[in-house]
C-alpha cells in the first residue's frame, strides 16, 4: 500500500489539497478530524487536558472549547508541546486504526494528512511526501481573512509551527499554492499522475492484495513440499 504524506503550514491551503484527493477518489486520513474526534467529551484526551488545563476550556456542554484551547497554546510553547504530548499517543492509535480499516478494504494508496508530519516523526512511514507551500504574506492574508484574527495573531500561529521553507526541503513533492485556485488544480493533475503510478514490488507487498498473494504462495509451497515429502 502507498501512504503519502501530506502537510503544510496554517494559511499554506494543505486542506484543499487535501479535499482534491478525496474528490479524486483517493481515501485522506485526517489528523485534524482524529484530534477533534479524541478530544470529545467522556473521552480519554478529553480527560487528559482538562486535568491538565483546567474546567476554563471546557464549553456549558463539556466538549472542550477548541478555539479556547487553541489560544492558550499558540501564545505558549511549553504548553502546546504538553498538549502534543498528551494528545499524541490517542491520536497516532486512531490514525493506525483508520488505516488499517482501509487496508482491509484493499485500497492501494492512502494519503495521510497531517499538519505535524515531521515533528510528529511520522513521515518515516509515508512515501511520497507532499508539502503544500504558500508564501508569507499569502499565509498572512489567508488567517486574517478566514479566522477574522489580527496579524499580529497570525503571525504568532505560523511561528508557532515549523517553518514552510524548511519543510519543503524534507518534501519528495512541493505544491506552490500561493496563487489562484485555478493554478492549483493544474499543479495538482501532475501531483496525480505521480500519485497513482504503479505500485513498488515493496508497496504492493504491503497491500491486502499482497499479503494474500503472499500467503496463497506459501500455503501453496507448504502443499507441495508435502506430496513431495
Amino acid at each position: 500500500m502507498r501512504i503519502v504524506g501530506l502537510t503544510g503550514g496554517i494559511g499554506s491551503g494543505k486542506s484543499t489539497v487535501s479535499n482534491l484527493f478525496t474528490s479524486h477518489g483517493i481515501p485522506v486520513v485526517d489528523a485534524d478530524v482524529v484530534a477533534r474526534n479524541v478530544l470529545k467529551k467522556g473521552s480519554g484526551g478529553c480527560r487528559k487536558v482538562v486535568a491538565a488545563f483546567g474546567d476554563e476550556i471546557l464549553l456549558d456542554n463539556g466538549e472542550v472549547d477548541r478555539p479556547k484551547l487553541g489560544q492558550i497554546v499558540f501564545s505558549d510553547p511549553d504548553k502546546r508541546q504538553l498538549l502534543n504530548r498528551l494528545l499524541a499517543p490517542y491520536i497516532s492509535s486512531w490514525i493506525f486504526l483508520e488505516m488499517f480499516k482501509l487496508w482491509m478494504k484493499g485500497c492501494k494508496i492512502i494519503v495521510l494528512d497531517v499538519p505535524l508530519l515531521f515533528e510528529a516523526k511520522m513521515d518515516k512511514w509515508t512515501k511520497p511526501i507532499i508539502v503544500v507551500w504558500a508564501d508569507p504574506e499569502t499565509q498572512l492574508q489567508r488567517i486574517v481573512g478566514r479566522d477574522r484574527t489580527s496579524i499580529e495573531e497570525a503571525k504568532s500561529r505560523i511561528n508557532a509551527q515549523m517553518p514552510l521553507d524548511l519543510k519543503r526541503t524534507r518534501a519528495d513533492i512541493v505544491i506552490d499554492n500561493s496563487g489562484s485556485v485555478e493554478d492549483l488544480n493544474e499543479r495538482f493533475k501532475d501531483v496525480l499522475v505521480h500519485v497513482r503510478k504503479p505500485l513498488t514490488w515493496t508497496e504492493f507487498g504491503l497491500s491486502r492484495d499482497g499479503a494474500i498473494v503472499a500467503f496463497v504462495s506459501v500455503l501453496f509451497g507448504a502443499i507441495i513440499c508435502r506430496k513431495a515429502l
